[in-house]
C-alpha cells in the first residue's frame, strides 16, 4: 500500500514538473528564438491585414516541439502516443514551411497534406481503440463499419486542421479558443474517467499555448502561423476522439467551427458549385465583425471566448 502511494506521489510530482516545464521552456525559448523565426508579410483580403506584417511568424514551430519533448520525456508512453505526437509534429512542419516560404503555398497543395495526416489519424485510432461512437444525448453506442468510421474521423480531423487555421487572424483567438475547448474536452475527460495519461497529454499542450499567448496578447509581438494553428487543429481532433463521443467536438468546439467553417463553406461553394451565398458577409467571421459591427481585437477575443464558454460548459453540464 504505502509503495502505491509512493509510486503515485511520485507520477504528481512529475506531471507537475512537467507542466511547468512546458510553459517554461516555451516562454524562455519564445523569447530566446523569436528572431530566428520567418516574419509576417501580412494578408492583402483581412480587415487590417498589414498590421501584423513584419512580426516573428510560424511560433508554433517552439511550442509545438517544446510539448513533443515534454510529452514524450513525462507521459507514459504507448505507440498510440507516439504516433500522435509524431502526426502533430508532422502537421507543425508542413504549416512552419508553408510560414517560411516567400510565397504561400497553394489550397490544393495543402489540403492534401492535410488529408494524408488525417487519414493516418483516423486509421491509427480505429487500430487502437474501436470504431464504436458513444452519443450522448441519448446514451447509447454504435459501432460503424471501420471504414466508414476511417472515412468520417477522416472528415473531421480534416475540417478541424482547417477551420482552427482559418480561425488564427486576430492576436490571441486562436490560442484562446483552442484552450478552451481543450480544457472543456479535459473536464469531460475527468467527468467520463477517460484515459488520464491522454488527459495529462492536453494540460501540457495547454501550458505551451498559455506560454505562446504571453507573446501574442494584444498588441502581439509573434504569431504562431501554420505552424501552430495546424498543429492545435489536429490535436483537438484527436482529443475529440479520445472522448469516444466524437460529435462533442461540435459543441465544444463551436465558435472555431463557425469562424473558420464558414469561410470554408463559402469559398468551396463558388469555386466547385459557382454557387455565391453570404455575398454580405466577410469570412473568417472575426473579420466580419471588426469590419462591419466595429468590434476592436480585445471585443473579438472576449467575446468569442465567452460564446464559446457558455456552449462548453452548458454541454458538460447536461452530459456529466
Amino acid at each position: 500500500m504505502i509503495n502505491e502511494i509512493v509510486k503515485s506521489l511520485d507520477y504528481k510530482i512529475i506531471a507537475f514538473i512537467g507542466i511547468l516545464a512546458a510553459y517554461i521552456l516555451t516562454c524562455g525559448l519564445l523569447s530566446a528564438c523569436k528572431e530566428m523565426l520567418p516574419r509576417d508579410a501580412g494578408r492583402n483580403f483581412a480587415h487590417n491585414g498589414k498590421v501584423s506584417a513584419g512580426k516573428p511568424r510560424g511560433a508554433g514551430f517552439i511550442f509545438i516541439l517544446v510539448f513533443s519533448a515534454v510529452a514524450i520525456t513525462v507521459l507514459k508512453l504507448n505507440r498510440e502516443i507516439i504516433i500522435y505526437i509524431i502526426l502533430t509534429i508532422a502537421a507543425m512542419i508542413t504549416g512552419f514551411l508553408d510560414d517560411c516560404s516567400k510565397s504561400p503555398w497553394g489550397e490544393y497543395r495543402k489540403g492534401i497534406l492535410d488529408l494524408i495526416i488525417a487519414v493516418m489519424v483516423a486509421i491509427t485510432y480505429v487500430n487502437f481503440n474501436s470504431s464504436t461512437i458513444y452519443i450522448n444525448m441519448i446514451d447509447k453506442s454504435f459501432t460503424l463499419n471501420p471504414i466508414v468510421f476511417i472515412v468520417l474521423a477522416t472528415i473531421l480531423v480534416w475540417a478541424s486542421i482547417n477551420v482552427t487555421n482559418c480561425s488564427d487572424g486576430v492576436d490571441g483567438l486562436c490560442g484562446t479558443l483552442s484552450i478552451i475547448t481543450l480544457f472543456s474536452i479535459y473536464l469531460y475527460g475527468i467527468i467520463k474517467e477517460k484515459d488520464n495519461n491522454f488527459n495529462y497529454m492536453i494540460l501540457i499542450l495547454l501550458a505551451c499555448i498559455l506560454a505562446y499567448l504571453w507573446f501574442n496578447a494584444t498588441p502581439s509581438k509573434m504569431i504562431m502561423g501554420d505552424a501552430g494553428s495546424r498543429a492545435l487543429g489536429l490535436f483537438i481532433s484527436i482529443a475529440a476522439l479520445k472522448t469516444d463521443s466524437p460529435l462533442l467536438y461540435i459543441p465544444l468546439a463551436f465558435i472555431l467551427i463557425v469562424d473558420g467553417g464558414l469561410g470554408l463553406i463559402k469559398v468551396s461553394l463558388i469555386r466547385f458549385l459557382k454557387v455565391r451565398i453570404m455575398n454580405n458577409i466577410r469570412t473568417p467571421i472575426h473579420d466580419h465583425v471588426r469590419k462591419n459591427s466595429g468590434w476592436s481585437n480585445e471585443e473579438v477575443v472576449f467575446k468569442f471566448s465567452i460564446i464559446q464558454i457558455i456552449i462548453a460548459f452548458s454541454t458538460l453540464w447536461l452530459l456529466r
